[in-house]
């Protein structure tokens, strides 16, 4: 039996793919054209090149600028330059304060046990760049395996080492954990299973329907994971394709935000970033991003926004007619119409504050400009009911009418605190956070 590498680390994922892929040049060489042959020499031969580079550098403390300190040559192609923001430290470095990560080989052979070939009744999931299969490891370990279908070798090549370098930065509870890779014959992300599946499974397919505690749980854990990804780090991470989909559910029903193969490195003297291709999806997208391409971290925010609606209302940002789940809640949230949004199978059966503090949260956050738009972490202070939401709902662009109903909702909520703790010793008092 082939014994799984331990220990991996991104350079290690290049080794393993550049030695398929002279494994692979090489057991072809007999039945391939001359033509083809030297391209299989080629494709090895930039790959070589791009791996000394990064061996040499991403050992040392690399430079603000990723472009001009790796000096790549200009025959690198597009696809490899917008890696350099991700190469840029995945193994790391004292000065970063980063683990390095410590992942698996895996063979092809050990994904295709595990998967029962890959076979269709293991399909967990499928998007336009990948397929997501369930299996189970030979120790018994249940893990989900991503493997990348779409696109040129060389955009999956780029796909796979973006995403790969992301993660090499991101470890935080409410973040999928990566447990390893294979390059084998194509590109393979391996994670561990959540036991309860996606955040959309749960909501849509699923005979077992979401309590609200579980909900509001949701919401806070992913505005937790999306405060790390933009403000926790040495690097902002905007993940761009927050959605229920990618949000997977522990056995806990603690969220773990999943799918980086979109997310960007946003250097910190840089506002925004534009992107020239089309890439989300429908229903999560946000205005600036339709209309020009900009993207930050105000992108995610107003798919968190959607995604809370999801939470809230048990329909889909885009349901089956093409409706828009925004545009059909707009109307109802400046109203603070709240029981016409509530998902009928939840009923009465809900906390008020919380509820109230999720609405007034997914109104914030899919406001048309995203400069009007909270930042997550003022977003999950809003969710949690802490005092300072009260400043966030006084700047806010609203009718007095519904700044008055928030504002009595916090007060009611902090007299209720006071008569409950009136009743207790002083030994028994907690003091309340202001």
């Amino acid at each position: 039996m082939e014994k799984e590498k331990v220990n991996g680390s991104p350079d290690t994922v290049l080794e393993d793919f550049l030695r398929n892929a002279v494994s692979e040049s090489d057991s072809s060489k007999a039945s391939t054209s001359e033509l083809e042959a030297a391209k299989h020499q080629r494709f090895a031969s930039k790959w070589a090149g791009f791996l000394e580079l990064f061996r040499t550098k991403s050992r040392r403390y690399i430079a603000k600028d990723p472009l001009s300190s790796l000096k790549l040559s200009k025959r690198f192609s597009s696809s490899m330059r917008d890696l350099v923001g991700v190469v840029k430290n995945p193994i790391v470095d004292a000065d970063l304060n980063y683990s390095k990560p410590q992942w698996r080989s895996f063979t092809l052979s050990q994904l295709q046990a595990a998967t029962n070939n890959f076979h269709q009744g293991n399909l967990i999931g499928k998007g336009g760049y990948a397929e997501v299969y369930k299996g189970c490891l030979k120790s018994g370990q249940f893990v989900a395996i991503k493997r990348l279908t779409k696109g040129k070798q060389d955009e999956r090549t780029g796909d796979f080492l973006s995403e790969l370098g992301i993660m090499a930065h991101v470890n935080h509870p409410n973040t999928a954990k990566l447990i390893g890779y294979a390059v084998e014959g194509g590109f393979y992300l391996v994670l561990e299973l959540s036991p309860n599946g996606s955040l959309a499974n749960m909501l849509q397919v699923s005979k077992q329907k979401l309590d609200w505690k579980i909900r509001y749980k949701v919401a806070v854990g992913v505005a937790e994971g999306l405060r790390y990804l933009h403000e926790g780090g040495q690097r902002r991470i905007i993940h761009r394709d927050i959605k229920a989909a990618n949000i997977l559910l522990t056995k806990d029903f603690e969220p773990q935000i999943c799918d980086f193969g979109l997310a960007k490195w946003l250097p910190e003297r840089w506002t925004h970033l534009t992107i020239s291709k089309f890439e989300g999806t429908f229903g999560y997208l946000a205005p600036e991003f339709l209309m020009h391409g900009i993207v930050d971290e105000k992108t995610d925010v107003f798919a968190f926004g959607v995604l809370i609606l999801e939470l809230i209302t048990g329909r889909r940002a885009l349901d089956y007619t093409q409706q828009s789940l925004v545009i059909w809640a707009k109307p109802l949230l400046k109203k603070n119409r709240i029981r016409e949004l509530v998902d009928p199978s939840l009923a009465d059966d809900y906390n008020l504050l919380q509820m109230n503090l999720m609405v007034l949260a997914a109104s914030l956050c899919i406001q048309q400009s995203s400069i009007k738009r909270p930042r997550i972490s003022q977003v999950l202070q809003l969710l949690k009911g802490n005092r300072g939401s009260l400043d966030i709902i006084r700047r806010c662009r609203k009718s007095s009418d519904w700044k008055r109903h928030y504002e009595e909702l916090f007060s009611a909520e902090e007299c209720k605190m006071i008569r409950g703790l009136s009743g207790l010793s002083m030994q028994e008092q907690i003091p309340i956070e202001v």
